[in-house]
């Protein structure tokens, strides 16, 4: 892939360590999530991982723009000040003790990031969340016991508005593959939720996350099914709540990304007044697990901080000719097709972006265009900066990873040139990914209401 991007400066040795990790082939399978017995910990299975946007999100410990933490609402987010334009969120209870993912990259990056936080390599598993299911069923111990959480962003290109909208009846099966098979399958990408339901009954999680595009919300019924689906888990044992489409720039993310979040709460495992409320139509705010919005961009209200403008990201950050960071200075070189094509916008700086997509390096925006192309950041211009796309650094700070998370990863071990992980599959798992920040409001939320649920 290299032969794609523009490389505007010469490499250098990166101070990172774990780019000498050696990735197993086949990870091994371990059922001990323990429990610390200094402090809480809530364990969490992550499902359709990634390269860990919600699993980051859940455990917290991470660095985002000051200005995407509201210090009046949530003054209980912040550790600490790391400089003028990062804070760093305080960690949570909760710890990732696995994580699956099809994505070799995805896969890569997450150990590479994780690993510095302490997680063995050993918990992400290639396998196919179907794979993983039938080998637990012929009587391997595949998931951890011990389970509080489990989370699941089930694949979305079938329910997108962006994509072919075949809901249920995808045309490729669950590696990711195109199904020969005319005929809809249970094992057909539309239809991984239904596994992830299994994983749910398998493990007994206190509570489940479910996370999917919006275009969800207006396919048919699809909504209804799903969340009537996940109800029936362990013998009709959860109460799904209505699920809630979250706007990812109401919570401090400079980006117009809209997910629908459906909430499953194990009924045995509430406290009797907990269950009666959640039971009721109208939850009472005391008891709603879903996250209040800390900006404002969709919504209006008391103490909301205004939404945060990508000038803040393009601030911090030096040109991909000025730096060492790899994941800034590759970049997609596919020239401007047009306004007519997708793709081809300028970034406001002044605004927030549109939704990161994870596709062809054809379609990642620009960060400025040429006058001749219709470019208006004409500040920019008139220094002599040159048209160019976004890099994968500015579209992961967009979704709030934090800046030490590397996604352009070079393989040392291997031919020189190559990647563990190139600059066309980091736009794509950058893409594919929870905010981490909108994660983190989510599970700060379910820290707020746990003790109020959840028996002793």
């Amino acid at each position: 892939m290299r032969e794609e991007y523009q490389k505007t400066a010469t490499l250098s040795v990166v101070a990172e360590p774990q780019l000498d990790i050696k990735f197993s082939v086949k990870p091994t399978y371990s059922t001990s999530a323990k429990k610390s017995s200094e402090t809480e910990t809530l364990n969490v299975l992550s499902l359709f991982s990634g390269c860990g946007g919600m699993d980051l999100g859940f455990e917290g410990g991470f660095s985002v723009l000051s200005s995407s933490i509201n210090e009046i609402l949530t003054p209980h987010f912040i550790d600490k000040k790391i400089d003028k334009n990062f804070i760093k969120l305080k960690k949570t209870k909760f710890k990732t003790v696995f994580a699956n993912d099809i994505l070799t990259d995805a896969r890569n990056a997450w150990v590479n990031h994780f690993s510095k936080k302490g997680h063995d390599a050993e918990l992400f598993h290639t396998d196919s969340i179907v794979d993983l299911v039938k080998l637990h069923k012929n009587g391997t111990d595949v998931f951890p016991k011990n389970i509080d959480v489990v989370t699941g962003g089930f694949p979305c290109q079938d329910f997108s508005i962006a994509g072919k909208r075949n809901g249920f009846n995808s045309h490729k099966n669950h590696k990711g593959e195109i199904s020969e098979k005319k005929i809809p399958s249970a094992e057909t990408r539309g239809q991984l939720y239904m596994w992830m339901k299994q994983v749910i009954e398998i493990t007994k999680p206190k509570i489940f996350i479910a996370e999917n595009v919006k275009g969800l919300v207006n396919l048919s019924n699809v909504k209804e099914i799903i969340q009537s689906d996940f109800s029936a888990a362990g013998d009709n044992g959860y109460i799904v709540l209505d699920p809630q489409v979250l706007h990812a720039a109401d919570y401090g993310v400079p980006q117009s990304r809209e997910r629908v979040i459906f909430i499953g709460i194990r009924k045995s495992a509430l406290k009797k007044s907990a269950l009666e409320e959640l039971e009721k139509l109208n939850i009472s705010d005391k008891y709603n697990p879903y996250p209040h919005p800390t900006h404002s961009y969709t919504v209006d209200g008391d103490d909301l901080k205004r939404h945060v403008e990508l000038k803040e990201i393009f601030n911090v950050l030096e040109e991909p000719d000025k730096t060492n960071d790899l994941s800034q200075m590759y970049y997609s070189k596919a020239k401007y097709m047009g306004a007519h094509c997708q793709g081809q916008t300028e970034i406001k700086p002044l605004g927030i972006a549109p939704t990161i997509r994870a596709e062809h390096h054809g379609n990642i925006e620009f960060r400025r265009l040429s006058k001749k192309n219709g470019g208006k950041i004409t500040e920019e211009l008139s220094k002599g900066l040159k048209e160019r796309r976004l890099t994968p650094r500015e579209c992961a700070l967009i979704q709030t990873f934090p800046p030490d998370y590397h996604f352009v990863i070079e393989n040392k071990s291997g031919r020189k040139g190559s990647f563990l992980v190139s600059p066309s599959q980091a736009y794509k798992i950058i893409g594919n990914a929870v905010p981490p920040l909108l994660a983190y409001n989510v599970a700060k939320r379910l820290e707020d209401v746990w003790d109020l649920y959840f028996k002793k």
